[in-house]
């Protein structure tokens, strides 16, 4: 009996209903289209801000999506120096956070050069700098062996798991990885939007990996997203909404899985989430645009190095509530200097007290809209 795709004799020629995914396909295509014509209208330094912000969210959420929770202003800082960009109050980051954003730049930045079995290896190791995943020591940059038993993707709690699928077996994975890369380097006249639902299913149903399938299987989905799109700057993101739309991710993957080769359902999915991460996308733009606007607003004002540091950290979304305490703990200053630094910022039209209150006085950015 056949449980999986895998198992047809016709695997992996994918089929799917051109009639059911047209529109949508079109409707993704046009918001391609709008999202990079809007970025080329604006400067340098601000596709570069978006793009930061973009890849930012793409790496902090495909890790999300695998219960890793990844520091964002070390993801920042880390992107930001392979990326050459000067800004300040960049941190230190370790190097599991290097590792994942080098695979993430190298899909997007090098995305016209071929995927090998060698880039794959780099990537993987790149992800598990220790040879480890968490306290578990696995194959790093080599296929899965199986030496443990099956590859299976479990939930439920021990002696009540239940098995949402089963990958290939381990012996059959160099010539199924070989297939894969053959068809994905190759120039056919498959729609690269398409194409990247394809290979995000194609390559997760392999499961190559003893760990990181799932975030190395979202960077070549980037990559061939990042072609159909003509530039290698990111300005949405694909893994952002996925982690949004988990649930239902997961549902589809077992459903198509464990379906037929016709994965016209699955190309849905792909694309209506695909369309939502474009939409979702304005609001980067969108806060991009306010930061521009805000330190144009401000260009005669006098700020000191932490003020400006505290400010770009509000701006790109500072999580929970500012207080004096906070800003000196970040700043590395004392308590009174952070005061001063506050009080001549409110003086400044710049902070104002939280109308909110609490037990302690939290600050926030006076608002354009409003000023």
């Amino acid at each position: 009996m056949k449980v999986y795709i895998y198992q047809y004799n016709d695997w992996p020629n994918f089929k799917w209903k051109n009639e059911e995914i047209i529109s949508l396909l079109s409707q993704v295509r046009h918001l391609q289209g709008k999202m990079i014509g809007k970025m080329e209208s604006l400067g340098f330094e601000l596709r570069n801000e978006a793009e930061l912000q973009t890849l930012t969210l793409d790496i902090i959420k495909t890790s999300e999506i695998e219960g890793q929770i990844l520091n964002p202003e070390q993801v920042r800082s880390s992107i930001a120096r392979r990326l050459g960009m000067e800004i300040s109050g960049l941190i230190s980051s370790d190097r599991h956070v290097d590792g994942i954003v080098e695979m993430m730049l190298d899909a997007t930045q090098n995305y016209n050069k071929p995927l090998t079995k060698k880039r794959l290896y780099d990537w993987h190791a790149a992800l598990f700098p220790t040879g480890r995943s968490g306290i578990y020591k696995i194959l790093v940059g080599k296929l899965r062996d199986d030496s443990t038993g099956p590859m299976q993707v479990v939930s439920g709690a021990m002696g009540k798991e239940k098995v949402h699928y089963q990958a290939p077996d381990a012996n059959l994975l160099k010539s199924e990885l070989d297939l894969f890369l053959k068809w994905f380097n190759q120039n056919d006249k498959t729609d690269l939007v398409i194409k990247a639902g394809l290979a995000h299913l194609w390559f997760i149903t392999l499961h190559p990996f003893e760990d990181g399938n799932g975030r190395i299987a979202r960077a070549i989905t980037d990559m061939l997203l990042t072609k159909s799109d003509g530039v290698a700057q990111r300005f949405y993101s694909m893994s952002a909404q996925i982690r949004i739309e988990r649930k239902e991710y997961y549902e589809i993957l077992e459903k198509t899985q464990k379906g037929s080769l016709d994965i016209t359902n699955w190309l849905i999915w792909f694309l209506v989430c695909l369309k939502n991460g474009l939409k979702e996308s304005e609001q980067i733009l969108a806060n991009v645009l306010y930061k521009h606007k805000f330190w144009n607003k401000h260009a005669t004002q006098i700020f000191n190095d932490r003020q400006i540091l505290i400010i770009n950290k509000m701006l790109d979304g500072f999580t929970g509530k500012l207080t004096s305490s906070k800003w000196a703990k970040i700043s590395k200053c004392s308590a009174d200097t952070a005061l001063r630094d506050i009080n001549d910022l409110i003086n400044k039209h710049v902070l104002q007290k939280d109308l909110a209150g609490g037990r302690s006085t939290n600050y926030e950015l006076v608002n354009l809209e409003n000023d």
